[in-house]
């Protein structure tokens, strides 16, 4: 149940009332039942512009602590959610949809990231460089790159704002976040718990609305921002990096995924089968990362199919976060269907066929082709679709034959092969033998048109930070 002291307003919004909108204002759905939860006021450029001047403002004075001061506030800041994490997560689930025990798992997710960082924040090391002769020195310094605007969506609403947030943070950056309209409590949430940790007004700033267009201009050509950050689809991810040129920013982007999830004949296919549930279904299949293709090899295929069949007939997922989502993700199906795959799961007289409004029934394709739209599209829905493959080099063209890159995964008990496979993935992150592969000392990011920069890990520092090149003579 939402409770609306959880969130701390920003200037621009006022607590929202479920008993009528402020004007003008927008809803904030239930994806469950389709309840209005809140009303927030709309945010609109001019909110934009404000936020960023007051983050530039904050500038001075953030970058200007310790490393150990910062530290010290995102470790406070990780360990407040932690205390709220029962509450916090019966929000998310609210205005998200998914699972209680999926939300209370992103509450924690998120508050690994504000620790890590904040380890890492007293690490921001420079160097030492031999001169070219005896009267020089040569020394290198990293700085924070300035204030940092980011766009984050709604399928982590919190946890995706916590990973930029806390390296920005950590590097002496400011910060600027657009969550989505969709899911914008958790944000806010987020924002109060920061101001309880002691991060100063100004540091972590926040908009809210529906007008992302509006908004999105400002972030991405307002000229006080000096790095952008945007995690989303390929499509408006093109479109803000774009728009980020005019300014010559600083740009990081996470986008769509076409993950495979390629199990050899060799592979424990009940340890395969535990992580595909896992890749698969979190969040309804509704992440950057699930598992999109699942590419099976002939010898087990039929085996693997009905194995799979028998696990899913009993699967119980949460709604999409909207009908429309729902309505992309059926049609995917359908036109499977249409141009030959069979389905395997649900039953023809199933009494919910594949769902209605927002929910989706979990479905399993077989006799898919890697050219059907449903093998080169990100479902974002629970559907499996089951392509075969007769051996390694097959399976790596199937697995590569897509324009995204971000994660794929891959289950042999060949160690030679495993090791092969993720050499020739052309993925930024390859789970082996492995479906639980985020977490914050590991570097998140893709390849191809799934975006450049990477989130998390020793090296999610590096694009908050300028290098610094110092020269001194005369010595």
């Amino acid at each position: 149940m939402h409770n609306p002291d959880l969130v701390a307003r920003p200037p621009n919004v006022a607590r929202g009332s479920t008993t009528g909108p402020p004007p003008p204002s927008f809803t904030v759905l239930n994806p469950a039942d389709g309840e209005i939860i809140d009303w927030l006021p709309e945010a609109d450029a001019e909110d934009a512009r404000l936020a960023v001047e007051r983050a530039a403002a904050a500038f001075a004075d953030w970058s200007g602590l310790s490393a150990r001061e910062r530290s010290a506030c995102l470790y406070r800041w990780a360990a407040l959610l932690r205390a709220e994490q029962q509450p916090l997560a019966e929000q998310l689930s609210a205005e998200q949809g998914k699972p209680l025990a999926e939300a209370l798992g992103e509450i924690e997710y998120s508050a690994s990231y504000l620790q890590w960082f904040a380890e890492e924040a007293p690490r921001i090391y420079g160097d030492t460089i031999p001169a070219p002769d005896r009267s020089k020195r040569i020394m290198v310094t990293k700085q924070p790159v300035g204030v940092v605007a980011a766009i984050t969506p709604w399928n982590f609403p919190m946890a995706m704002l916590a990973r930029k947030a806390g390296a920005a943070l950590a590097a002496g950056c400011t910060f600027v976040g657009k969550p989505a309209h969709e899911t914008p409590l958790s944000a806010l949430a987020l924002q109060r718990l920061a101001l309880q940790a002691g991060i100063p007004a100004g540091v972590f700033e926040l908009v809210t609305g529906s007008d992302s267009a509006a908004i999105g201009e400002v972030l991405t050509q307002h000229p006080l921002i000096a790095k952008f950050s945007f995690t989303g689809s390929t499509r408006v991810g093109r479109l803000l990096a774009a728009q980020c040129s005019s300014t010559v920013k600083r740009v990081s982007l996470e986008l769509g995924g076409n993950a495979p999830f390629i199990v050899f004949a060799d592979a424990d296919i009940e340890a395969a089968l535990d992580g595909l549930m896992l890749a698969k279904f979190r969040n309804a299949g509704q992440t950057c990362v699930c598992a999109n293709r699942v590419l099976v090899q002939a010898e087990i295929y039929d085996e693997f199919a009905e194995r799979l069949r028998q696990r899913m007939m009993d699967l119980q997922v949460g709604p999409l976060i909207h009908e429309r989502a729902a309505v992309a993700v059926r049609q995917l199906v359908a036109d499977a269907l249409f141009v030959g795959a069979r389905q395997l799961w649900p039953p023809a007289d199933h009494a919910d066929g594949l769902g209605r409004g927002n929910r989706v029934t979990p479905t399993l394709l077989a006799d898919v082709t890697n050219s059907m739209a449903v093998a080169q599209s990100e479902i974002f829905g629970p559907v499996v679709p089951l392509i075969s493959f007769t051996g390694e080099a097959e399976a790596i063209r199937l697995a590569n034959d897509t324009e995204y890159g971000l994660a794929s995964y891959l289950y042999t008990r060949d160690s030679a092969r495993l090791w092969r496979v993720a050499d020739a993935l052309q993925f930024g992150m390859v789970g082996m033998n492995d479906a639980a592969i985020s977490n914050a000392a590991a570097p998140f990011g893709g390849m191809k048109q799934s975006g450049y920069g990477r989130e998390g890990s020793r090296y999610g520092l590096d694009d908050y930070l300028e290098i610094k090149y110092l020269s001194m003579g005369g010595l």
